[in-house]
Order: structure tokens, then C-alpha cells, then sequence
């Protein structure tokens, strides 16, 4: 009876075994690595920066500077190529390709953009165009914007004004403690009396940099 039970039981994990594996050779024969290049379909010239998705799934490439891409994919998925001033292409992998490996060369179109009008009228006298020379407030852009917010002495003004937050304090913290445990059991050192601590209190006195400071809370003020 024992005999019976484990031959039955050998049988049914044979099946389920035997299953799996027709299974996964099967999924691995639908995969399929696509070697590709796009180009312009007047030219022949590479298109770089084109999108590669597959349709409904969230994975996809982009293809480099000289229009190259991969990709894996399953057999009959649906590739979609998209870039900015091209019309989107879509190329469905055919489900009878044979081996792993595919060659594509994805042809881009041009696409035609149509901007609306832009009309621009004169000023109405040369008065007119003098004062809104002189009096018209015209908002920076971004890059002027950018500019100002990078500047390197605005940035230095604000790291030595603004309070420090949660993290930097916590780093300062640690920092500190690593340079105690340094010192353990001994006198640290003073440096009033260290000359190079000297020589760049001097340089820095000669570059002006207490004077622009103070300066810069006055005009604040």
C-alpha cells in the first residue's frame, strides 16, 4: 500500500516537474533581444534620443548618440518610437521569428509643426519707445534667473547667514567628535600661535572679504 502511494506520488511530480519545464523553455524561446538603429527616413542620417517602449509595459531604452539602441522584449510585443520632432512609429515583432536575436533599422519621418501667428505692430512715436526704454520693467528670464541664484558670493553669504538644518547639524556634531577623540588624553593644540593660521586671517584681510561682508548687511539694511 506504502509501495502504491509513493509511485503514484513520484508520478504526479513528474508531471508537475515535466510541466515547468516545457514551460520556462518555452517563455525563454519568446524572448528576443532587438538590435536596432533609427534614422531619418530622408537622409539616412542618425537619430539620437528616440524613446523605445513596449506597448501596455513599463520598460523601454533610448537609443544614443549615433541613433543605437537594444532592447528585450517578447515575440509579438509592439515597440513604439517616439522623439521630439519625428512622427511616432510603431513596429510589432513578428511571433514566428526564429533564435533570440533581431536586426531592426527604424526609419524616422519629420514632422511639421504649426506655430501660430505672431503679430508686431511699431510703437506708437519715437517718445514712446524712449520711455518704455527707460521705464519698462521687463522680468528676468530663466537664465538670468539661474544666474543670480548660482552666484558664488550670494551662495557664500547664505552658507555663513542661514541657520543649518537637522542634518548639517547632526554632521557638525559627529565631525566634532571625531576631532575630540583625536586629542583624547592630551591639550589640543592653540592656534593663536599657529602662522599659517596667521597667513590666511592676513590674505584673507587683504582680499577685502570682512569689508564686502559687511558691505552686504548694510545694503540689506
Amino acid at each position: 500500500m506504502v509501495t502504491r502511494h509513493f509511485q503514484l506520488f513520484v508520478i504526479i511530480f513528474c508531471c508537475f516537474f515535466g510541466a515547468g519545464i516545457a514551460t520556462a523553455q518555452n517563455g525563454f524561446e519568446n524572448i528576443i533581444q532587438i538590435n536596432g538603429v533609427t534614422m531619418t527616413a530622408d537622409s539616412l542620417r542618425a537619430v539620437p534620443d528616440v524613446t523605445i517602449t513596449v506597448k501596455n509595459k513599463n520598460r523601454g531604452v533610448e537609443s544614443g548618440f549615433n541613433g543605437v539602441f537594444s532592447l528585450v522584449c517578447y515575440k509579438g510585443d509592439t515597440l513604439q518610437f517616439s522623439s521630439l520632432g519625428f512622427r511616432s512609429k510603431e513596429f510589432i515583432v513578428s511571433k514566428n521569428l526564429e533564435g533570440q536575436y533581431f536586426s531592426l533599422i527604424q526609419l524616422m519621418v519629420q514632422d511639421t509643426f504649426y506655430l501660430p501667428e505672431t503679430i508686431i505692430r511699431p510703437l506708437p512715436s519715437k517718445e514712446g519707445f524712449d520711455y518704455a526704454f527707460r521705464y519698462w520693467n521687463i522680468p528676468n528670464d530663466k537664465y538670468e534667473i539661474a544666474r543670480k541664484n548660482t552666484d558664488a558670493y550670494l551662495l557664500r553669504v547664505l552658507a555663513y547667514t542661514l541657520p543649518i538644518d537637522g542634518h548639517n547639524a547632526q554632521s557638525r556634531m559627529q565631525q566634532q567628535m571625531a576631532n575630540d577623540a583625536v586629542y583624547y588624553g592630551m591639550q589640543k593644540p592653540m592656534n593663536i600661535l599657529n602662522p599659517l593660521a596667521w597667513g590666511e586671517f592676513f590674505e584673507a584681510w587683504k582680499r577685502g572679504d570682512f569689508r564686502r561682508q559687511k558691505e552686504y548687511y548694510k545694503n540689506d539694511y
